[in-house]
């Protein structure tokens, strides 16, 4: 065989090569139930190995390992998983993992993905097209946002605005309330509503002055916290509560976690479904 033919042949091996590793599926650990849910409308839930805890949704999603909560994620769990792409977030400028953790996996040489999430409909497009793009998705994408906008414009706000005070409970030792800048309060006020607290940043504990002060028409809280509590009745229980508005007309409403706060391609249906029971909490007074 000459030399010409030789490279040649070598040429086409390498090209076949290329090729096939091209097109390879990946393996990917995510790390934010966000992510997760647009890996999944992206079509790629097949190529997903590992999740963290808070990717819930879709239910396929609970038969795939779990490496933890985002926040306490260890570097072994993961990388047992052999991925070949991780995906975390930073949520309004801070690291949802620890930064360290990051370090570690790509020293391991595994092409980590650290996604800027801000919680608005902005934002949530915007990590939809950039997620997108690293699997050459854009056309998934652009249906996929088209979809988000024609969900939030069903969404009907109430007609009178109401203070929502949001609690995340685990059980009556864990209690805090939201404040400014948070997912909560811009998810409250896409679906029309006011958050009950604006004079703090983020969440600080449940105190039974604080709950005098803001005294809101409506209380919310994820599904699993008012579980949490003992639904309703036992939320009465907790002090201070019964004195408020929302208490005294049990305007309560429940949500599950990661549709009320992910702000990801199910944003649409999460403010119509926060508006139409602001809608009907209004409806019973």
């Amino acid at each position: 065989m000459t030399t010409k033919i030789r490279w040649s042949v070598f040429l086409f091996l390498f090209s076949l090569t290329a090729y096939a590793q091209g097109t390879k599926p990946e393996r990917i650990v995510s790390l934010s139930g966000t992510l997760t849910e647009i890996i999944c409308e992206l079509g790629l839930q097949n190529q997903i190995v590992g999740v963290d805890v808070t990717s819930t949704y879709p239910a396929a999603m609970a038969k795939v390992p779990k490496v933890g909560h985002n926040r306490n994620i260890g570097a072994e769990a993961v990388l047992a998983l052999r991925p070949t792409v991780i995906m975390a977030v930073r949520s309004n400028g801070s690291m949802d993992i620890k930064p360290e953790l990051i370090q570690q996996f790509k020293s391991a040489g595994v092409k980590t993905l650290v996604f800027d999430q801000e919680t608005s409909v902005a934002g949530t497009k915007k990590m939809i097209n950039e997620v997108a793009k690293e699997f050459n998705a854009s056309a998934k994408a652009a249906a996929i946002t088209r979809k988000l906008d024609a969900d939030l414009a069903k969404a009907r706000k109430p007609a009178k605005v109401q203070k929502v005070l949001f609690i995340y409970a685990r059980g009556t030792g864990t209690m805090m309330v939201s404040g400014r800048n948070t997912p909560i309060e811009k998810i409250v006020q896409l679906a029309g509503g006011q958050n009950a607290f604006n004079d703090f940043d983020n969440f600080k504990p449940l105190t039974p002055e604080a709950l005098v002060v803001g005294n809101p028409d409506v209380i919310l809280l994820f599904t699993s916290g008012l579980e949490s509590l003992g639904g309703i009745d036992g939320l009465l229980k907790v002090q201070g509560v019964a004195q408020t508005n929302a208490g005294k007309n049990r305007h309560v409403i429940e949500m599950d976690g990661q549709l009320l706060t992910g702000f990801g391609p199910r944003l649409g249906l999460a403010v119509q479904e926060l508006s139409r029971k602001l809608n009907q909490e209004l409806t019973l007074k």
